[in-house]
């Protein structure tokens, strides 16, 4: 099978023109096949409160009314998204830019109301694979945007991580499929405070036993299950790593 990247980058990164212009060059010096899926949560934030409309986060989730999913469709969509393509055309990449609604990419259902009311947010139940593998054969590079829709003429606000997931699971069908989460760190840490003591590869005995020590703690475990799921529907391998070293493939291997 064919080797494909896919590539979820953070906000932060992606927001800022000198670590987006770095980003950019990494990830076009990826060798085949590839696919960026980007956020873009402080530009939504900024241009929210420039228009007057308050963020409200739980757990560190954007709560989204429907003045608010007006905004983060203009950002993460629009303004966001577009600024990449731009500037991975620069690069001699031939980048698209999509949302879950064009083509019916990636269809949601909304989430349900349990303790807490999310508004329009999205949880992925459909991922036309056959279409987006018909693209990046023809040498297209797909840049996913963190939106979603549920067929009913509604575009639903969707986490980043879980469309590189979904992504990435419903592509192991049609390619080699190396997933990778970039972070602010160069992997996962053994001790948090240096940065030099990444773990080079993490199997789900390791995983367990440093849950367990509290060596991996907070919004990591997360990130680790969705790998294994990852890992689980099909996907390679999945890599999480700093920016900077998409290009070589340097960081923590979960297997």
């Amino acid at each position: 099978m064919e080797k494909l990247t896919l590539v979820k980058v953070g906000g932060k990164i992606v927001e800022e023109e000198s670590t987006l212009r770095s980003l950019l060059h990494d990830f076009s010096a990826i060798e085949g096949y590839k696919v960026l899926v980007h956020g873009g949560g402080r530009s939504a934030t900024k241009l929210a409160t420039q228009l007057g409309i308050e963020s409200k986060m739980v757990n560190g989730r954007r709560i989204t009314d429907a003045e608010t999913l007006k905004v983060v469709t203009m950002v993460y969509g629009g303004l966001v998204n577009k600024n990449i393509v731009a500037g991975l055309q620069a690069l001699g990449v031939n980048a698209l830019g999509l949302t879950g609604a064009d083509m019916n990419l990636m269809r949601s259902d909304k989430r349900p109301v349990a303790e807490v009311d999310y508004g329009f947010v999205g949880d992925v139940k459909e991922v036309n694979a056959d279409l987006l593998a018909s693209l990046i054969h023809q040498d297209i590079v797909p840049v996913l945007a963190p939106l979603t829709h549920d067929k009913q003429g509604n575009m639903l606000n969707t986490n980043a991580d879980t469309i590189a997931g979904e992504a990435a699971k419903a592509l192991a069908k049609h390619f080699d499929v190396t997933l990778m989460f970039c972070f602010e760190k160069k992997g996962v840490l053994l001790d948090e405070n240096d940065d030099e003591s990444v773990i080079p590869e993490i199997d789900r005995n390791t995983f367990k036993k440093y849950v367990e020590q509290g060596i991996i703690q907070g919004g990591m475990i997360p990130k680790l299950e969705n790998a294994y799921q990852a890992i689980d529907a099909g996907v390679k391998q999945v890599i999480i790593t700093q920016a900077s070293e998409i290009h070589n493939g340097k960081g923590t291997r979960i297997s």
